[in-house]
Order: structure tokens, then C-alpha cells, then sequence
């Protein structure tokens, strides 16, 4: 068998870079194209408006001239003019200078053949006083002329003066022209196709030769992801502002609408989130208490082009798995308390099989009637108390919990619960989670080590009390005591800053603050020897009492 080959990226042939260059290019040439038969019709006529004024000009300077007046009166007025005239023609090159009589009788011409020939033009304008410009075509072909009067004393028009440059004159001074208005356009053409080129090669590099059919695919592929993926992602730049939230990362936060372009800081997040976001440092499955929920978040740095761009965050939701969690904690905790009772029910019952044949029987009966009262007494007492079988079932397996670890949970007597409407995971959570500190706490102080709990609905509140004889929080420390992360644990191994970091601790009460919040209740506690932490939670159908 042949090794497979290694694939091949092979770029699309109408890459979107291509099309454009080429649309560029197109656009470019016929800009150009245009721009340069703009030029060249303005030239064209710059050079026609300065024929006309300079033949204007002429023709001004020689209807004024007494010379000309006088040669015009005279008898021999081409002797004297056509000489005068050739002189100014040549000395102005224009192509042609003529003196005529009003009945179009030539004085003057540049061809002597045509001298004393009839005029070819208008002359009616000239005739009436007026000097006017005109293009046409005599005997040295098309021709851009003026004609005007030349008057005696009295205003009576007594000769016509007509100058004039030739249409072929005029297309020799727009030729002189024509190279630059070439090079110009050539200059520029060549700067568009640069400019063109590199804007092109920038763009294929940018999308990685891929034509335009390929790019729209992968935008609705990318758009179908983020909105079918099942975790909640957050795209953030290197600045902390957030480029992009799909529809999950939006319901997970709580976001109430787009928060593309905004700092992540102006999300009102949680404290701990926010600084983890801002940080913008490799993290793997941290767990974060929002306002309602347990989420599992994971970041990675982003780089493009062997630069930091920011961060990729995955968001899951954990809420339900983290109340399903401590509810299997405190099914194990009862499982652990069984088993620890059956393996001293068995010794008890060889100490009574022992006293029996020893012959001591009142002796066996008492000893094994003693422990199952109290342990049948404690049943009693939450049972009557509490008519929730999840809490009831709690409150049992961390009782039997707090006696193996030498800690008496003590069930107050006016503790009457019936049931409640709340989900048992929350109950779980609330009362499972402040058991375990008290029990924890009560163990940090002197003996004897206990935990009195209070559990009382009264009309459509449900109040819980926990308090313990551990050595107490201080004013500072209940202001930090339902932060994620903050404890007065030391870490596992035994490390401890002095500030309630303890490290891997700092979640239980958090989620108890939040649990409670989600239902509108309240959550605090008191400073001093022996914390006590006070709940009030709505709920949600009216407790019956025992």
C-alpha cells in the first residue's frame, strides 16, 4: 500500500485578490482613458480660444493703425499694406493677414495670386461696426479668424481687416502638447496599476487567496457554528473589548444584547470573571458564580501573525450539574454514615451476644437500647421538623457526617418545615453548603465542637439559621465571606496568606449567595465568636406547618 499523499492547499483561481485587481485595473484604465480625452478636448480648446484672441488682437492693433487707414484711402493701398502685413504676419505667425475693400476686394494676402480676388467669409458682422471670430474655410483651408472694421473720421467702415490661424496650425501647437498629456496619463495608469497591485497582494494574503464563493461559504459556515454550538464563546481583543458573543455566551452572562466593540469591564460581570477576562492568561476549567449561575470557563491566547490578539473564551454551564453534584455529595455522606453505623452496630452487637453469654442480661439490654435512642431520638427530631424528603435525608446523613468528625449538629426545637416549592438542588445547596462550614469552623475552635441549625417557615418565608462554635468572622471578613475564592481555609497544604485566600476554597457559601439571590432571598451573617448565617428565601407555595 502506497502512504497517502500529504494534501495539497490549492488556492482558488478566481481568488477574490484577483477579481479585484482586475476590477481595479478596468476601472483604472478607463479613468485614465477618459481623463486624458478630457485633457485633450480642453487643450484642443485652449489652443482654438488663444488662436481667436490672438487674432483678435491683430486685428484690433491693425483697424486702429492710421497707417492702415491712410493705405486704404490712398490710391496704391496694396503697394503700401502688403508689405506692413507680411511683416506683422511673420513677426506673430499667423497664417494669414488680410486687407480688404467692403465689397470683399483683397489689399493684402500671403499669396500674391489672390490679391485683388474676392474675400471668402463673412463680412456682414465686420460691415455693421462689429469685430467677430468665425472658423472657416478659405483658400488656405479651415481656419480660426477675426474680422473687423477699420472706420474714417465720420464711423463710416471704409476697409475690413481679417487675421487667422489655420485649423492644421493649431492641430501642430496641440501635437507639441499631446506628449505630455501622454506621459501624464501613462504616469498615472501606472501609479493605479501599482497601487491596484499592492492593495491586491494585501487582500491575498489577508484571505488567503480564496475567491469570493468561498469566503460567503465560510461566513454562513461560521455564523451557522456560533449560532449551533452548544457552549457560550467570546472573542476578545488585546484592548479587553469584546469582538464577538454568540447567541449561548449572551444567555450565559446575561447579556441583553450584542456587546460587540464594548469593554469587557462595562459587562457588569462579576468581579472575579471580569479580572480573569482582563487578564487575558491561559486558564482550564475555572469555576466562576455569576449572579445565576456555575460556569466552567477556559481561555486561550489567540496570535496572528506570531502577534497577541487577544483571548478565545469557552463558556459551560454548570448550574445544574453543580447542584446535582452536591446532592450526590450528600447522598455519599449518608452512604459513608451508614456504613460507619453498620460497621459500629456490629461491634455493639457482639459486645450484647458477649453480655448475654456472659449471663449478664440487663447489662445487654441496656447497653443496646442506649445508642439507639439517641440515634432514634435524632431521627425523630428531624423528622418531625421537617416534612422535605431531601432535606430531611440531608440533615440525617450530615448529622451522622458531624459525629464521626466529633461535631454535634444540634436541630433547634422550633425548627417546622412542611414543604417548601423550592427545587430540592437548592435546598441542598443552601442548607448542605452552610452545614459544612459551621461543622469545618466548629472544628477550628475549643470544645465542645457543635452546630445548632434553625429551619422555620413562617407564612411564605423560609427562614434558615446556622450557627457554630467556631472562632467567629470579624466586621472586614463578613464583607468578603460570599466572594468566590475568598475562605478562611487554609490551603491543602496548610498554606494560608492571612487574607481568606485559601487556595482551591471559597465556593460553597458563593453558591449559597447565589442560589438564594436567584429566588429572591436574602443572605448575612454575623461578626464575632461563633459566625452565624442567617437565609430568608421566599417560597413558592404557601409551607405547611407540623
Amino acid at each position: 500500500m502506497h502512504p497517502p499523499a500529504a494534501p495539497v492547499r490549492r488556492r482558488d483561481r478566481g481568488s477574490l485578490a484577483r477579481d479585484l485587481l482586475a476590477l481595479q485595473a478596468t476601472v483604472v484604465a478607463i479613468v485614465v482613458l477618459v481623463a486624458s480625452v478630457v485633457a485633450y478636448a480642453r487643450a484642443r480648446a485652449a489652443v482654438e480660444e488663444a488662436a481667436e484672441a490672438e487674432a483678435i488682437g491683430i486685428v484690433e492693433s491693425l483697424t486702429n493703425s492710421p497707417l492702415v487707414l491712410a493705405a486704404v484711402s490712398g490710391a496704391e493701398p496694396t503697394a503700401v499694406l502688403e508689405p506692413y502685413v507680411e511683416r506683422i504676419r511673420a513677426d506673430t505667425g499667423t497664417s494669414f493677414i488680410t486687407v480688404l475693400a467692403p465689397d470683399r476686394t483683397r489689399y493684402t494676402h500671403p499669396d500674391p495670386a489672390e490679391i485683388g480676388r474676392p474675400f471668402r467669409g463673412t463680412i456682414a458682422p465686420a460691415l455693421a461696426g462689429q469685430t467677430f471670430t468665425e472658423t472657416y474655410t478659405g483658400t488656405l483651408g479651415p481656419s480660426v479668424r477675426a474680422t473687423g472694421p477699420v472706420l474714417d473720421a465720420d464711423g463710416d467702415v471704409v476697409a475690413l481687416v481679417s487675421a487667422g490661424i489655420t485649423v492644421a496650425a493649431i492641430g501642430d501647437d496641440l501635437t507639441e502638447a499631446l506628449p505630455g498629456i501622454v506621459l501624464t496619463a501613462l504616469a498615472t495608469l501606472a501609479v493605479g496599476g501599482l497601487g491596484s497591485w499592492a492593495i491586491s497582494r494585501r487582500l491575498r494574503r489577508q484571505t488567503h487567496g480564496l475567491g469570493a464563493a468561498p469566503l460567503a461559504r465560510m461566513l454562513e459556515y461560521h455564523d451557522a457554528v456560533l449560532h449551533a454550538v452548544r457552549e457560550g464563546l467570546l472573542l476578545v481583543d488585546g484592548g479587553g473589548r469584546v469582538q464577538l458573543a454568540n447567541d449561548e455566551a449572551r444567555r450565559l452572562l446575561d447579556l441583553p444584547d450584542d456587546p460587540a466593540g464594548r469593554p469587557v469591564t462595562e459587562l457588569g460581570l462579576p468581579a472575579e470573571l471580569t479580572a480573569l477576562l482582563t487578564g487575558q492568561q491561559l486558564t482550564v476549567d475555572a469555576v466562576q458564580v455569576t449572579a445565576s449561575r456555575v460556569l466552567v470557563v477556559n481561555q486561550a491566547p489567540a496570535t496572528q501573525g506570531g502577534r497577541a490578539a487577544g483571548t478565545v473564551v469557552t463558556l459551560r454551564d454548570h448550574t445544574e450539574l453543580q447542584a446535582l453534584t452536591g446532592e450526590l455529595d450528600s447522598v455519599r455522606a449518608f452512604a459513608r454514615s451508614l456504613r460507619a453505623q453498620s460497621h459500629e452496630a456490629a461491634n455493639r452487637l457482639h459486645t450484647t451476644v458477649s453480655l448475654v453469654e456472659l449471663g449478664r442480661t440487663q447489662e445487654a439490654i441496656d447497653f443496646a437500647t442506649a445508642e439507639l435512642a439517641l440515634a432514634q431520638r435524632l431521627t425523630d427530631e428531624v423528622v418531625a421538623a421537617v416534612e422535605e424528603p431531601v432535606l430531611a435525608a440531608l440533615l440525617l446523613g450530615k448529622a451522622a457526617m458531624a459525629h464521626e468528625r466529633g461535631v454535634v449538629l444540634v436541630i433547634d426545637p422550633e425548627s417546622t418545615v412542611g414543604a417548601t416549592g423550592l427545587p430540592g438542588g437548592d435546598l441542598v445547596t443552601i442548607v448542605g453548603n452552610l452545614v459544612d462550614n459551621a461543622v469545618d469552623a466548629a472544628l477550628e475552635g475549643p470544645p465542645p465542637h457543635e452546630v445548632h441549625l434553625l429551619l422555620r417557615a413562617a407564612g411564605d418565608t423560609l427562614e434558615i439559621r446556622v450557627e457554630d462554635t467556631g472562632p467567629g468572622l470579624t466586621e472586614e471578613q463578613t464583607h468578603r465571606v460570599f466572594d468566590q475564592g475568598w475562605s478562611t481555609k487554609a490551603a491543602p497544604d496548610g498554606h494560608h496568606d492571612g487574607l481568606g485566600h485559601g487556595l482551591g476554597r471559597g465556593l460553597g457559601l458563593a453558591l449559597v449567595a447565589q442560589t438564594v439571590r436567584r429566588h429572591g432571598g436574602r443572605v448575612g451573617v454575623r461578626p464575632g465568636p461563633g459566625a452565624e448565617f442567617t437565609v430568608t428565601v421566599p417560597l413558592r407555595a404557601p409551607a405547611h406547618q407540623s
